[in-house]
């Protein structure tokens, strides 16, 4: 009886999950809805959630054979994202590496002030950021985003957590075969923290992709905009066509529900891990 009563129970909470779910995702079924409309169709009421007329094609080709560069504004948000993300995917796992297996003088120094620049607002070091990148003459590239991205004392402190609670009897064997600190760190420590580079990979992407203050304050010309300039730039011509600005939004969502899909089973695990840890 016992058991009849958890299955009915966990039926009515996976309905009543699925339902609430549902409510989340509305936006985003709109969001396709409209971009597949046409202008007139978008406005009627009670909502078409499927279109009547489809204009899926013209909005399409707006978007990506306009006039407005929009495939340019992508691949400039793709390329600063992902290098980037590997970037900071390196840096970061070399610096958990150092803080949490490393014995050296001051590593509890570091740590500490690590901590400390984390309760720092981000904006409050956006002067002294724009001054650096302007002295170095990197103002209006894409390396003054990418530089200023690769480096994030959150994610090493979300790596360094997690190498914590690798075993050290893994390290000392690998040691014990004579392998240096670099070996151990590319053939042991790595490849056990797959999960958590896969979050931070994810978190770090989603995070650039849609950065629009950086690209604000650091690019000037037009054609080195991202993506979130570009919807921008996009709307000024196009904002009062709702079906087009969606079909941008649409393709501005892309990459990001491709690399969860790809991704989710490790970054799920991470948090998991994460939570259990924590």
């Amino acid at each position: 009886m016992t058991k009849r009563k958890l299955k009915t129970g966990n039926v009515i909470l996976t309905i009543l999950f699925a339902v609430i779910s549902l409510f989340f995702l509305l936006p985003l079924i709109w969001m396709l809805s409209a971009a597949s409309k046409t202008e007139q169709d978008v406005w009627t009421f009670p909502i078409q959630w499927i279109p009547e007329h489809w204009n899926f094609i013209n909005n399409f080709k707006t978007v990506w054979m306009g006039d407005i560069s929009f495939g340019l504004f992508y691949l400039n948000s793709i390329k600063i994202a992902v290098i980037s993300t590997l970037a900071t995917i390196v840096i970061s796992a070399m610096a958990g590496y150092a803080l949490s297996k490393l014995n050296f003088k001051g590593r509890g120094m570091v740590f500490t002030l690590m901590l400390a620049f984390m309760m720092i607002p981000e904006q409050a070091t956006l002067v002294p950021r724009y001054i650096m990148i302007k002295e170095l003459g990197l103002y209006d590239s894409h390396a003054a985003l990418i530089l200023m991205g690769m480096f994030s004392s959150y994610f090493t402190f979300l790596l360094r957590q997690f190498m914590v609670g690798i075993h050290n009897d893994l390290l000392e064997a690998a040691e014990l075969d004579g392998a240096g600190f670099l070996r151990i760190f590319w053939s042991v420590v790595l490849p056990l923290s797959q999960p958590i580079l896969a979050t931070v990979g994810i978190i770090k992407f989603i995070w650039t992709w849609n950065d629009y203050q950086g690209p604000l304050i650091m690019l000037n010309s037009t054609k080195l905009y991202t993506i979130p300039l570009g919807m921008q730039f996009f709307k000024e011509e196009f904002g009062t066509q709702i079906s087009v600005m969606m079909m941008a939004s649409v393709a501005a969502i892309v990459p990001l529900l491709v690399l969860f899909l790809a991704l989710q089973k490790q970054v799920i695990e991470g948090i998991a891990i994460g939570g259990v840890k924590g």
